[in-house]
């Protein structure tokens, strides 16, 4: 789970191989400039052209947004820490009732965008929501609100818990069963076992995963927006018109304060124990005892609140507005032509966005993977820093640019050039990884008998390397498809007029009040969401793990 670019040695894997070609070497640094191009114009605007951001940024209206930033991203990463670390252990680790089933339900909160997990928690304790609806009956008069600070922590905590969960499950899987028996052998129960041996052994992926939940903090956009919690980026949406240099001055915090997580988590991850060089073995399962039944209860909540609450509202909503629509009683805001076309255009928007990402990374995939060049380390850096780079401050950046320059609104603005351009930057990175290990994975043989048969490098590249990386290569497209369907603030920003995703469809509804409306189009998100999130998320995770143990 981890967003930084590793370092020149790790890359390297060994001695280098044939210089790479000079045209693909430009082309990486090309890449490597548009990939960056979005946070240097940022930082240009700020400084540049008599701005002068400095007088801004130690004012009440940009540290109180920061204050409040920071705030809510160490309580989300400090509960999702708790939460994530202890749910991988009791799903992996323990005999939990039904462990392979919560194996499959706690990551799927993945599915939900944050937006919408808002939605959902706000409408159902509301007057008229399910929830309220369910305690009024059972004589509890008044459910709580939840907004502000704490609705936006128990949004994001629960959207947000699978980024630590996922990997400490992974590490937690390599645990060697003979290191918990000997601990088990000392007199230690499940639990004192947990904090001396397993806990020590997941550092790095607890550390990884929980300085990503921070940085994923930083840029949520929709959560905070309708708890109504100022933090940096709702305070950025509301002045990049109103107050462009406020705006700036918090942009440039923003900035600043993802690449202070970036550094940190490299920081970190180099100083903890990677638990490498172990696994292989079936863990051992510990027994909880007499916490059998607490543990139970613990994990069925989370899952409840993180899962089944969500999709309960939205088919809540969407049954109510399917049921309006057979009684004639009041017809949908948005019919169902519309909501096929605003799936349509969700789909093909983000499909061409995969596409262009994997094919842009994969120049500098070959300069990693295949020639271990310097130049490709460099891009590959910025590449995967851009993961750092928030979707706000990105379609932001673009936003001043078109406006700002005649040329760049004559050539992008209000195209969908530019959107598919801020996609490919804000995803780019997911799909940095797998297509270097695609690129590993080609037999250097192959390309050495092809090359003595007459094979120039493009037919190499045709006749070899695509077939055998296509498979890795549709699964890093598939992850840059999965974000992009969600994608919020560069959808609301920076689309062409006229052209609406599914994500900024829903938030639009639900900001203007159609329930039933947005119900509907998130129980289409969330179908299209899980048949990905599960082919390219749980699935790849259990492969990974039974072939560890292999």
């Amino acid at each position: 789970m981890s967003v930084v670019a590793p370092g020149p040695a790790q890359l390297a894997g060994g001695p280098r191989r044939s210089k790479a070609p000079a045209l693909l070497r430009t082309g990486g640094l090309a890449l490597a400039f548009v990939f960056a191009f979005p946070g240097i114009y940022l930082t240009y605007r700020a400084f540049g052209q008599g701005s002068d951001p400095a007088s801004l940024l130690f004012s009440e209206r940009t540290l109180a947004p920061l204050g409040r930033t920071l705030t809510l991203a160490a309580a989300v990463s400090a509960g999702s820490l708790v939460l994530g670390t202890g749910l991988a252990w009791l799903t992996h680790r323990t005999d939990l009732p039904g462990r392979r089933v919560w194996r499959v339900v706690l990551p799927l909160p993945l599915v939900y965008p944050t937006f919408l997990g808002a939605a959902a928690f706000i409408r159902t304790l509301n007057p008229g929501g399910l929830a309220n609806d369910l305690l009024v009956g059972l004589g509890v008069d008044s459910t709580p609100e939840l907004r502000g600070f704490f609705g936006a922590w128990v949004v994001l905590l629960l959207m947000c818990y699978p980024y630590v969960y996922l990997p400490v499950a992974m590490r937690l899987t390599q645990l060697p069963p003979s290191v918990e028996a000997s601990a088990r052998l000392l007199g230690d129960n499940a639990l004192t076992a947990f904090w001396r041996v397993a806990l020590p052994h997941a550092a790095t992926a607890i550390g990884a995963g929980t300085l990503l939940v921070f940085l994923y903090t930083l840029s949520d956009f929709g959560a905070v927006q309708l708890m109504r919690y100022d933090t940096l980026t709702r305070a950025i949406a509301t002045k990049h018109l109103a107050d462009p240099p406020a705006a700036l001055a918090l942009s440039l915090m923003l900035l600043a304060l993802a690449a202070v997580v970036v550094t940190a988590e490299r920081w970190i991850s180099k100083r903890l124990p990677d638990g490498s060089g172990i696994g292989g073995l079936q863990p051992t399962t510990l027994s909880l005892g007499r916490w059998r039944p607490l543990a139970t209860v613990a994990v069925a909540a989370a899952g409840f609140a993180g899962v089944g609450a969500p999709l309960l509202a939205l088919l809540d909503w969407a049954g109510g507005g399917i049921a309006r629509t057979l009684t004639d009683a009041r017809p949908l805001a948005v019919d169902y032509p519309r909501i096929f076309e605003v799936t349509f255009s969700t789909l093909w928007v983000s499909v061409i966005a995969a596409v262009v990402a994997v094919a842009a990374v994969l120049p500098i995939a070959f300069l990693v993977g295949r020639y271990r060049s310097r130049t490709g380390w460099l891009a590959h850096a910025v590449i995967i820093s851009t993961f750092a780079l928030p979707g706000l401050l990105i379609a932001l950046s673009m936003r001043f640019w078109t406006l700002r320059s005649d040329v760049a609104f004559s050539l992008f603005g209000d195209t969908f050039a530019l959107l598919i351009f801020a996609y490919v930057v804000r995803f780019g990175s997911l799909a940095m990884g797998v297509s270097v290990v695609a690129v590993r994975s080609v037999p250097d043989r192959l390309h050495d008998s092809a090359r003595l048969l007459g094979a120039g490098p493009v037919r190499r590249l045709v006749t070899i390397d695509l077939p055998l990386m296509g498979p890795a290569l549709v699964a890093g497209a598939g992850l840059v498809l999965l974000s992009v369907m969600k994608e919020l603030p560069i959808s609301l920003l920076i689309s062409p007029l006229g052209f609406s995703t599914l994500a900024t469809q829903i938030f639009g509804s639900f900001e203007d009040a159609f329930i039933a409306e947005a119900g509907l189009m998130g129980v289409v998100l969330v179908a299209v969401s899980f048949v990905l999130t599960w082919f390219l998320v749980v699935r790849r995770q259990e492969q990974l793990t039974a072939s560890q143990r292999e």
